[in-house]
Formats: C-alpha cells, structure tokens, sequence
C-alpha cells in the first residue's frame, strides 16, 4: 500500500476508493506496507503534518495483519536504477520493491503504473 492509502484505510476515509477498501477488507488478500511508507508517517507526525495514530503505527499495522516489508539493499539498488518520471524518492522505492516481490500497489498515484506495477484504485 501506498502511504496515503494505508493512512486513508486505518482511518475510515472516504477518499480510499471503493475497490481498494473491498480489497483491504478481504481476508483472503495479504497486505503489505513498505517500511519506508512506516517513515514516511512517522516524519509527518514528527514535523506536525500529521497527528499520530491513537494506538502507534506498528502496533495498528500488527493487529490488521499487515506485513511490512523491510529495504533490502536489493530495492536501493532497484529504486536508484529506475528511469526519471518520477522524483519522489519513497514512491521510487516502493516500486521497485513492488517489482521486486511482485506485489499490487494500493494507490491513487498513476505514476506506479508508467514502471509496469500492478496498481488498485
């Protein structure tokens, strides 16, 4: 998942589209969230930009069952050898983690799928 999409899913927000909450829900689908995306939270909390979850992070993702998946030395290595449609360097890396683990993105941002990721929205 994406980050906005994690946040948007643990927070009941409407802006999450009606085929990824219908995924997310479903118990037969593995979730996944990259460790980076956990960062990238953290630091908005951290800068004020964003409020902390009631319970913390690793503890929410922990009860959904979400798998966080770790940066391996592998996916920096993807993510920095990636053409440049794209700058933003956690999106960057959660593609190439996507590509290397051969995983769907929950996400509204398109440009996942200009890298041939597998993207729901």
């Amino acid at each position: 998942m994406d980050t906005h999409a994690i946040l948007w899913w643990l927070m009941d927000d409407p802006r999450l589209s009606r085929a990824a909450v219908t995924a997310l829900d479903d118990t037969a689908n593995e979730l996944f969230v990259s460790s980076v995306a956990a960062y990238e939270i953290a630091y908005k909390q951290g800068s004020g930009r964003l409020a902390p979850l009631p319970e913390g992070l690793s503890r929410r993702l922990q009860r959904a069952g979400i798998t966080v998946v770790p940066l391996s030395l592998d996916h920096a290595l993807a993510a920095a050898a990636l053409p440049w449609p794209h700058r933003d360097p956690w999106d960057r890396i959660m593609v190439a983690q996507a590509q290397a683990e051969d995983l769907t993105v929950v996400t509204a941002d398109h440009v996942f799928a200009t890298y041939g990721v597998p993207v729901l929205w």
